[in-house]
C-alpha cells in the first residue's frame, strides 16, 4: 500500500509504503549496493550500477540506464545520518542538465516494524517544482514496486 502527500508549495514529497519483510532486510536493501543495484530507479530507468561509502558524510552515487536506449542519468549525494535499520537521510542531486540539475534536495527513510511487515517513510524536501515533486513520486514510487519484488524474491530464496 503507498500513500503519498505533498505540501502546495512543492517543496516536499512524502511517500509510505508498507513491506511484507522485516525491517532489517528492507535497512539492508537500502544501504548494500549489491541489494540497491537491483531494486532502485524506476522502471524506465533501472540502476546499472550504485556505489556508496555508507558513513556520515560519504558519498553515494547510481547510474540510470534507460530502458528505451537513451541517454544514461546519474544521481548522487552525500549521508547526512545513519541510524542503523531505522533512519538514513542523505542529499540527492542529479548530475544530468535537466531542471533540476545541481539542485540539492533531502531524503529521510524511515523505518518501523509494522505487523509482521516493515512501513517504510520517504520524506524529500526542498524540491524546486510541482512538476520535479510529481516526477520524483513517480520515480520513487516505481523503485519502491520494484523494491517490494526484490524483497520477496531475498526472502524466498533464504
Amino acid at each position: 500500500m503507498l500513500k503519498k502527500t505533498a505540501d502546495l508549495a512543492g517543496s516536499e514529497l512524502v511517500l509510505t509504503r508498507t513491506f511484507s519483510a522485516p525491517r532489517s532486510l528492507v535497512w539492508e536493501a537500502w544501504t548494500d549496493p549489491e541489494h540497491l543495484s537491483q531494486w532502485m530507479g524506476p522502471r524506465e530507468h533501472p540502476a546499472c550500477s550504485y556505489e556508496c561509502d555508507l558513513r556520515v558524510g560519504g558519498a553515494w552515487r547510481a547510474r540510470l540506464r534507460a530502458a528505451d536506449g537513451g541517454p544514461d542519468l546519474t544521481v548522487g549525494g552525500v549521508y547526512r545520518e545513519i541510524v542503523p535499520a531505522e533512519r538514513l537521510v542523505f542529499t540527492f542531486v542529479w548530475d544530468e542538465p535537466h531542471a533540476a540539475h545541481g539542485h540539492n534536495t533531502l531524503v529521510t527513510i524511515s523505518l518501523a516494524d509494522k505487523g509482521d511487515g516493515t512501513e517504510m517513510t520517504l520524506r524529500q524536501q526542498f524540491l524546486p517544482s510541482i512538476e520535479e515533486r510529481d516526477g520524483h513520486a513517480h520515480g520513487w514510487s516505481s523503485s519502491f514496486d520494484r523494491l517490494a519484488e526484490h524483497l520477496d524474491n531475498s526472502q524466498s530464496r533464504a
